[in-house]
């Protein structure tokens, strides 16, 4: 006559066995990291070191800000993601590019920025987002208008934007940092996380300032792109 097992040497051969009871399914286990689709779980798990969670601030610069999603392009935000920027902070994250996402995944970054955080109806009409040349002895005068109320004379800083400290802009290290598309944002969009205006912002500025226009961003991107190397020393 065969024994039937008891209740408790049952279950101690499934735990053993790693089985589920019978007729019970198992639990479904850990997707892979290439299977996750969701924009937010992308975006925490890959950019908020940098650009924050919400994407508000952060050592890169804000990518929450309405009026840089209504100026950069699409293909743009698709192509930093794809490849980075060399030179700076921002890396690939496209596993052909040595990433670690999958294209698809990049693609759903890239494509969730504007629905998550841009406005349509954004006022005014900014300059484009393209690199144009300039000229940078025509920036200086653009930025003794724009922006040396807070930045200084000479962007060495020493301002204040409602109680805070403004650094300085001249500094090379800090502009090996930034790409000169980097530095034409800046000029259109401002820092608004950090109380800098954007193109047509008074804050900082004269009575009578008007906004800049294309000619005056890429005057003014040239100036700070020049301000890379130190100056020579007398």
């Amino acid at each position: 006559m065969t024994r039937r097992p008891s209740l408790p040497t049952l279950a101690l051969l499934l735990l053993a066995g790693g089985c589920t009871p019978p007729g019970k399914p198992a639990p479904p286990g850990p997707s892979r990291p290439a299977d996750v689709t969701d924009f937010r779980t992308l975006f925490a798990a890959n950019c908020v070191g940098c650009h924050g969670a919400d994407g508000p601030l952060g050592p890169g610069p804000p990518l929450n800000d309405p009026l840089f999603l209504r100026i950069v392009p699409d293909a743009e935000l698709l192509q930093v993601i794809t490849n980075g920027r060399p030179g700076t902070p921002m890396p690939a994250f496209d596993h052909t590019k040595g990433g670690p996402l999958t294209t698809q995944q990049v693609k759903i970054i890239a494509a969730g920025l504007k629905p998550a955080w841009g406005k349509p109806g954004t006022s005014g009409d900014p300059p484009g987002y393209a690199l144009a040349p300039g000229d940078a002895a025509r920036g200086a005068a653009v930025f003794a208008r724009a922006c040396a109320g807070c930045h200084g004379d000479r962007g060495q800083g020493g301002g204040s934007v409602d109680g805070r400290p403004v650094g300085a802009v001249n500094d090379p290290a800090f502009l090996a940092l930034c790409s000169d598309q980097v530095l034409r944002r800046y000029v259109i969009t401002g820092r608004p996380d950090l109380g800098m205006p954007d193109y047509a912002g008074k804050a900082g500025r004269p009575a009578d300032f008007r906004p800049l226009d294309a000619r005056d961003v890429a005057d003014l991107t040239a100036l700070l792109a020049s301000w890379r190397q130190p100056p020579a020393a007398k």
